[in-house]
């Protein structure tokens, strides 16, 4: 079986697949933040006392505490199971959710006033476009997908003047639909910009 994990947004989210690919059970839940209160309970509903072979975990970018949080929790389990683990990215699995079979945007707040942006083939999700950390009125001129979806959606829209913003959150069960290259990463953190804490130079 596969556990799939994604907090990179204010979403928690888990999925656990079959041999075959199919999904057997799945938690999403919108909890702002929290996550690591929330994560092992829900992870300890779905799983029921059953164990994967595979962990995928939403690598980001998104959320730094979210993420960490993610990955801590997938890194314990695969430890645990002495199954392999792997990271994804929270970018396609969020475009995932808009169904598209044209060109779709992924937005999430990247803090700062900022986004974090890149653009997909609807029916592949394969990247059309870098991963972009930008200000709206910047990211609105790297991104023409005419579908946006996810939680920095509407600030794209608007800052562009056109276009749907669709809201949405990653959700774990479409992790299988990723391209392999996505869902093969390692299960570090894609913060797509340095983290805000940094170390004191020294004396």
């Amino acid at each position: 079986m596969i556990l799939a994990i994604d907090t990179s947004t204010a979403a928690c989210s888990a999925a656990l697949f079959d041999e075959g690919g199919c999904c057997i059970g799945q938690r999403d839940e919108l909890i702002g933040r929290g996550h690591s209160e929330r994560l092992v309970p829900l992870l300890h509903e779905l799983l029921a006392g059953r164990a994967a072979t595979q962990v995928l975990v939403g690598v980001g970018p998104g959320s730094f505490t979210g993420i960490r949080v993610g990955i801590a929790a997938a890194h314990g389990l695969a430890i645990g199971w002495g199954c392999a683990l792997v990271g994804m990215s929270s970018l396609a699995l969020l475009a995932a959710g808009a169904r598209s079979n044209g060109e779709v945007a992924a937005a999430v707040d990247g803090g700062h006033g900022e986004l974090f942006v890149q653009q997909f083939d609807g029916a592949t999700l394969t990247p059309t476009s870098d991963l972009f950390n930008l200000p709206p009125g910047q990211a609105a001129n790297r991104i023409r997908a005419e579908r946006v979806i996810g939680p920095g959606a509407a600030t794209l829209v608007e800052a562009r003047g056109f276009g749907e913003a669709l809201e949405g959150w990653p959700c774990a069960s479409n992790a299988l639909r990723l391209p392999h290259a996505l869902r093969s990463l390692g299960a570090k953190p894609v913060y797509a910009r340095a983290p805000d804490a940094r170390a004191r130079n020294a004396a």
